[in-house]
């Protein structure tokens, strides 16, 4: 026959058990999940990309203007400066526009940084379209480096006439060891 603590003990380990399985549950479905919320609220917007011929192709609409709204920010523990050179502007749907940021490293050591974008409203993400931007790839940044990285977006004509201004955002998060650890495995051949 069991002890009254032994029955405890079993109940436990049950709990515990359910406890993990829920919590590997909740992980599997975080992706999805996470997919709906970035949808909805337009974090980690995810702007098209257009090839620049393409861009030059639209029809501009010259009686619409739509302000664009530029937001910088590092991930905590990012040594760098990094700001947009024009916080503010106004354009045509239709129109290849050019802006720019502008990111310092202020560390002794190189860093390998990745930039995230967003939009808001989230429904402007559809229209948003970049032809050259520094978030395709990783930056790498010397000590004591500072650069001037380019934007070139267009934002569709489709867009909703309730949308009269866009905030487009980047975060940038300091990749480096990622990054040596990708070259390190390159260089072994797997």
């Amino acid at each position: 026959m069991k002890s009254v603590e032994e029955d405890k003990n079993q109940r436990l380990v049950i709990k515990l058990g359910l406890v993990i399985v829920g919590m590997f549950g909740f992980g599997f479905l975080m992706v999805p999940i996470y997919d709906v919320f970035c949808e909805v609220t337009g974090l980690n917007g995810k702007t098209g990309n257009l090839k620049a011929s393409e861009a030059k192709g639209l029809t501009v609409d010259y009686d619409r203007w739509v302000t664009v709204e530029f937001v910088a920010a590092t991930n905590q523990g990012l040594a760098w400066d990094f700001e947009p050179t024009v916080v503010r502007m106004k354009v045509h749907p239709g129109e290849v526009n050019s802006a720019s940021y502008t990111v310092s490293n202020r560390t002794s050591y190189r860093i390998v940084g990745q930039a995230i974008p967003s939009v808001m409203p989230g429904l402007a993400s559809k229209y948003f379209k970049k032809t050259e931007c520094f978030c395709f790839t990783e930056q790498v940044m010397n000590a004591g480096e500072t650069r001037e990285m380019p934007l070139r977006f267009v934002i569709e004509p489709g867009l909703p006439d309730s949308v009269n201004t866009v905030s487009l955002g980047y975060t940038f998060f300091d990749v480096t060891n990622t990054a040596n650890a990708q070259a390190r495995k390159d260089n072994q051949g797997g």
